[in-house]
């Protein structure tokens, strides 16, 4: 059995570990806050632009003089996969990368090649995947348009110069704080049902599709890597705020738990001292 000593040593250790827990939820709470108000912004525009690219994609592709609606036998694919700097974020890191995984062995190793947003992920397909693996360097904390244009336009060189001859996102689409799903969607090329039942309506476009395209699909490309990074980060956040949710409980559990084990320990404690009392005074009675 533990002594008291040791008793209270567990007792400071787990309020310590609960106080950093609950620090964190808190901070994680906040950047949530802020990551979600960017994601709920961010969708409509998102959505929008999928669907207008989808239908311009399928209306008169033939006319359309852009690299990035070429299809054509996929020798190499390129995959950017988005997970998160550090741990301590539940199955955050663990459900995106399982997917990134399916999606490497579904394609076969030797035809991949990953780029990789986040320290975690990188380490884990590093050590785990023989493809090619490249990280592209990104501020968690403070995503901006201007670092998707430029993962995006990476992207679209690589695609363009026959580098790779198609691009998917391996992503997590965020829900809620306690729900977080990982997805894959497909950049390059852009599909022509990227719209849905819409690409049958056979839209008429002003001015003509090619010069539609030519300003459209390179913001297209950038918007769609853009929210990607939104959702990821945001999913991240709330991920960290419900596991450290978790960890501040369970820490409090503990530490009643170890009370209720030190008083325990106290009373048997004082009960020994008082039995030794009594027969000792009984003694010299005797």
């Amino acid at each position: 059995m533990a002594t008291m000593r040791q008793i209270r040593s567990r007792i400071r250790v787990a309020k310590n570990i609960q106080q950093i827990t609950k620090a964190m939820k808190m901070v994680a709470a906040a950047r949530l806050r802020r990551a979600q108000d960017r994601v709920q912004a961010a969708r409509p525009y998102a959505q929008n632009m999928r669907d207008v690219v989808g239908r311009l994609s399928a209306s008169s592709s033939d006319d359309i003089a852009d690299v990035l609606l070429q299809r054509r036998d996929v020798a190499r694919v390129g995959i950017l996969v988005i997970s998160g700097d550090r741990g301590l974020c539940g199955s955050y890191n663990t459900a995106v990368l399982r997917l990134a995984q399916e999606v490497v062995v579904e394609y076969g190793a030797d035809r991949v090649q990953l780029y990789v947003v986040g320290n975690r992920g990188m380490a884990f397909l590093r050590r785990r995947m023989s493809c090619p693996t490249e990280q592209l360097a990104l501020n968690p904390n403070d995503i901006r348009y201007g670092d998707a244009a430029q993962i995006a336009n990476r992207l679209r060189r690589d695609f363009a110069e026959g580098r790779v001859d198609a691009v998917e996102i391996v992503y997590t689409e965020f829900g809620s704080a306690i729900a977080q799903r990982p997805r894959r969607l497909q950049l390059l090329p852009i599909a022509p049902d990227a719209a849905g039942d819409g690409a049958s309506d056979h839209p008429i476009f002003e001015p003509n599709p090619q010069v539609l395209a030519s300003e459209l699909l390179p913001r297209y490309l950038v918007t769609q890597v853009y929210s990607a990074l939104l959702e990821s980060i945001a999913s991240e956040q709330g991920a960290r705020m419900t596991s450290m949710t978790s960890a501040t409980d369970n820490a409090g559990k503990m530490i009643s738990s170890l009370t209720l084990s030190l008083n325990r320990a106290r009373q048997a404690a004082i009960t020994k001292e008082l039995a030794e009392i009594v027969g000792g005074a009984e003694a010299l009675k005797g």
